[in-house]
């Protein structure tokens, strides 16, 4: 295999193992897509997001033959089983399409349908549509929230491979990435095995060709029975354990072997495998073939040492020992892992460092051993005193209004939604849309998505020392008595003038008195 093809081999990995959770009870791929059955009771909005989850959408059937499809997979069970067919909030139109409902693709291009004869065209709840064997697989109105038996997803894939011919008396078994293992498939998606039998050779799908096993040895021990490895030149090769050989047809089982066993004589440590006309010993990855041809040492960050006899062979070094941790270091081989204290968690931008961390709503405070009053918190924790010691209390970003219509506080942090109607864009803002929500609109119990605060918003401190509280304190006591004493200042100054005020007008009241009796005595004498 070239170094080429090899990698892209290798990319496959994700892809063989993205499916998990729920198994699927059947499957079928044809053209450039694949159609997988779920029997598990869910409603519409689950089973909408088990399909998302494996990078798929419910099944949408725009035309006879995916119906057929859909017949074929539900053929052998009972009850009804979501499909890709829902109606956002409007009500029915007998002109549209398919009658005012569209797929979870968002568009209503379709060349079939196939609804019962009663048909609602009332503005009901019947927003989500179903499909069973005992209505014959005509499409059936339902409430969103009601359980179903399951759902159909379908998933569409490039570089498809078409299935393998059979011979008289052979079958092949298929195993998809979608989880579903069948015999009868049209084509394949890249990641797909092929196991043909009883020759019990293997293939795997990618870029439209079947490569026989062994593969690359990260996609699943390249396709041998017991397991992998690769050559100095990474040509992948199987082997098998003690006591068995590898099968010369198909190079991936192994068989007893019949004869005494070549392999015990040369007392490999790991690995005894075929090369050419007799049997070498060779190591698992990650580790070399020593000196003596038969023992195995660490490959990668290794050093050399003198052993007895003269014989030299590969120790792991330990690399804790440059202190790579901000904690706590524990090495392994060929690497090192690094973990935290109590209190503390690994930080998401920097594997060899720690951050703060709490989880519920007030925790100790962290404070320096030579300065009490040196506290620190968690992010989106105060500290606050507390009997003569500090701690970390949550603090509640929804009282500062970071989200625009709902918002949800959660230790250390807090979380963004919308009501109906409306989707979340950017964290924390609220934009109508023309899709329909079925989660609902309350809050979720265990956020999943870290929010993003409100633009440019003042945040608060993890904590305020107690040094910096004590002067703060006491600059604002010194600021209220200055204030105190120079609105005195201005009182006394006012109550002086004003009484200087008032004595002036006396005086002048009094001359003013004398003046007019002195005017009446004179008119007396004459």
């Amino acid at each position: 295999m070239n170094p080429v093809l090899q990698l892209a081999v290798l990319l496959l990995l994700s892809l063989v193992n993205r499916v998990g959770g729920i198994a699927p009870s059947g499957g079928y791929c044809i053209n450039n897509q694949c159609f997988a059955v779920f029997r598990d009771p869910s409603d519409f909005s689950r089973a909408r997001n088990e399909c998302r989850d494996q990078e798929g959408h419910l099944m949408t059937v725009r035309s006879s033959v995916a119906h057929d499809v859909l017949s074929v997979l539900l053929g052998n069970f009972k009850g009804s089983f979501w499909i890709g067919l829902h109606r956002p909030l409007r009500c029915p139109d007998s002109a549209a399409r398919l009658r005012g409902y569209e797929w979870v693709t968002k568009d209503d291009e379709s060349d079939f349908s196939n609804w019962l004869p009663d048909f609602n065209m009332n503005c009901s709840s019947l927003r989500c549509v179903s499909v069973s064997p005992e209505l014959d697989f005509r499409w059936s109105q339902k409430p969103c929230q009601d359980q179903a038996a399951g759902f159909l997803c379908e998933y569409t894939s490039v570089g498809m491979c078409q299935s393998q011919e059979e011979s008289p008396g052979e079958t092949v078994m298929y195993t998809t990435p979608y989880g579903f293992v069948v015999r009868d498939l049209l084509s394949a998606p890249p990641g797909s095995t092929a196991l043909r039998m009883p020759s019990e050779t293997k293939y795997l799908c990618y870029a439209e060709m079947w490569q026989p096993a062994p593969w690359n040895c990260e996609i699943e021990e390249g396709g041998c029975e017991y397991k992998c490895t690769e050559s100095p030149n990474k040509t992948p090769s199987c082997y098998c354990p003690p006591g068995k050989t590898l099968n010369p047809a198909n190079k991936v089982t192994c068989e007893q072997q019949l004869v005494g066993d070549p392999c015990l004589a040369l007392s490999c440590e790991q690995i005894c495998y075929m090369k050419g006309d007799s049997y070498s010993c060779t190591c698992d990855r990650g580790f070399q073939l020593a000196e003596d041809g038969r023992s195995c040492c660490p490959g990668e960050n290794s050093v050399c040492v003198n052993k007895p006899g003269g014989f030299e062979c590969c120790v792991d070094v330990n690399e804790c020992t440059s202190g790579p941790c901000e904690h706590e270091c524990h090495n392994t081989h060929g690497s090192y892992k690094c973990s935290c204290y109590d209190g503390y968690r690994v930080d998401p931008e920097s594997a060899n460092k720690c951050k703060l961390f709490c989880g519920k709503e007030e925790c100790p405070a962290e404070c320096d051993p030579n300065n009490k009053f040196q506290c620190y918190c968690p992010d989106g924790y105060v500290a606050e005193e507390r009997g003569g010691s500090m701690v970390c209390i949550d603090m509640d970003e929804c009282s500062d209004g970071y989200c625009e219509q709902r918002c949800k506080n959660t230790f250390g942090s807090y979380v963004c939604f919308c009501s109906l109607g409306y989707v979340l864009v950017d964290g924390y803002k609220c934009v109508e849309s023309d899709d329909d929500s079925f989660e609902g609109t309350s809050a979720p119990d265990t956020p999943t998505t870290v929010s993003v605060p409100y633009p440019d918003p003042t945040r608060q401190p993890s904590g305020v020392p107690p040094g910096c509280l004590v002067g703060i304190i006491i600059f604002t006591a010194v600021f209220i008595v200055l204030v105190v004493f120079l609105a005195d200042r201005a009182i006394r100054r006012r109550a002086e003038t004003t009484n200087s005020i008032a004595l002036k007008a006396e005086e002048s009241e009094d001359h003013g008195f004398h003046q007019v009796k002195g005017e009446r005595l004179q008119i007396i004498r004459c």
